[in-house]
């Protein structure tokens, strides 16, 4: 059975009449009231119920309000097994599954305080990957996060201090093999568009380009 919830009556008490560990997710226990499924909770809360409790109509609306808690932070956890997340992130993701934005910034914080959850640890796996594979300049990459809504002072905390000179070599690198044949005019054109486009200053982009030409041209023994 899903977490499929069926409608609370408007008042009353209710008595719990089953209680069954969900067959695909054994931290979820779905609860049956009067015979009827009404929601599921996780399994540290399930050990505080047991069959036959009865249930007042807040304590049935606290249960699964928990319950739904508990249903959002462990889809966060999934969503953050693939790769590290920005706090921004998560939350777009928890919405387009329309939790309550109450319960959102719960979760978050919660996922954050156990150190799941940080704009700048996602800001320096991002940072590693783009120098690793595409690197540009700071400039280019403060923008892309905060693009997707990283905390500016997380940024600033992982770019600060990055060699951007260092950045513009490895960019061209990639590149010096199947420009090897071009002339000087030719070869500075395109080192300085591509550096250029990856947002590097003209003055750094200048340097890597007569570094890498002068070592086109004076290959190290």
């Amino acid at each position: 059975m899903t977490d499929e919830r069926i409608p609370a009556p408007p008042s009353g008490d209710r008595t719990i009449t089953a209680m069954k560990v969900q067959k695909k997710n054994k931290e979820r226990v779905n609860i049956f009231l009067d015979d009827k499924y009404a929601f599921a909770v996780g399994i540290l809360t399930a050990a505080t119920l047991r069959k036959g409790q009865v249930l007042s109509a807040a304590e049935v609306a606290d249960l699964r309000d928990e319950g739904d808690r508990n249903k959002a932070y462990h889809q966060a956890l999934r969503f953050l097994g693939y790769r590290p997340r920005s706090v921004s992130e998560v939350t777009r993701y928890l919405k387009g599954k329309e939790y309550a934005e109450g319960l959102i910034a719960d979760v978050t914080a919660q996922l954050a305080r156990e150190g799941y959850l940080s704009d700048e640890e996602f800001a320096r796996f991002w940072v590693e990957n783009r120098l690793r594979f595409r690197p540009r300049s700071a400039r280019a990459l403060r923008y892309e996060l905060r693009q997707k809504g990283v905390d500016p002072a997380a940024v600033d905390a992982v770019l600060q201090g990055m060699d951007e000179a260092e950045a513009a070599w490895d960019a061209l690198q990639p590149k010096l093999a199947g420009w090897s044949n071009l002339d000087p005019d030719r070869f500075r054109q395109k080192a300085m568009g591509l550096l250029s486009r990856r947002g590097f200053s003209y003055g750094i982009a200048r340097t890597a380009t007569d570094r890498a030409w002068d070592e086109l041209e004076n290959p190290p023994d």
